[in-house]
């Protein structure tokens, strides 16, 4: 058998030594990011107002809807004083909306802080847009469900409609 030179083992020894760091910081990334969510870029005023704006009716996200029997017309969220937990562990509690946008996620400085494994630290953000409110999520892990289908773009809400995130959910009413 052939012995390897001295320089053969040292680059193989360094060459495993960063091998074994980045698997480190890999490991260390992840659990950061699981534990305190994605960072979230404030955009300025003009891209803000921009990606806020409501998508048409019908257009929520690129999966269809499961089909359904036909149900009343949405009524619009133009009334809508305040925010009920339906479901989760908050279920019960009742909240004034604000009269521009209300944060929710598992931060302490959002408006409505909703403390579970499955909630983003900025998850999602209600805003009072063109005399309704809307809902955006923030780039949330989990994802933020409109009546069962998943919100990519900001989305209208009706009124007594079930918003869902993580284990929480809730409805706008009057």
């Amino acid at each position: 058998m052939i012995d390897p030179s001295p320089l053969t083992l040292l680059v193989l020894k360094i060459a495993f030594l960063i091998l074994m760091w980045a698997f480190v910081f890999a490991v260390v990334y992840a659990l950061r990011t699981d534990l305190f969510g994605q960072k979230v870029r404030k955009l300025p005023a003009s891209v803000d107002a921009a990606a806020a704006a409501p998508a048409p009716m019908g257009v929520v996200t690129s999966a269809p809807a499961p089909a359904r029997a036909p149900a009343a017309a949405p009524v619009s969220s133009s009334g809508a004083s305040r925010l009920v937990i339906t479901g989760g562990a908050k279920e019960g509690l009742e909240i004034a909306l604000p009269p521009e946008q209300l944060t929710i996620g598992r931060s302490s400085d959002s408006g409505l802080v909703i403390r579970d494994d499955y909630t983003s630290t900025h998850h999602a953000r209600l805003l009072n847009w063109n005399e309704g409110w809307v809902i955006q999520d923030l780039d949330s892990t989990n994802g933020t469900f409109l009546d069962g289908t998943r919100v990519i773009v900001p989305t209208q809400v009706p009124l007594n409609t079930p918003v869902t995130i993580g284990t929480t959910s809730f409805e706008l009413r009057r």
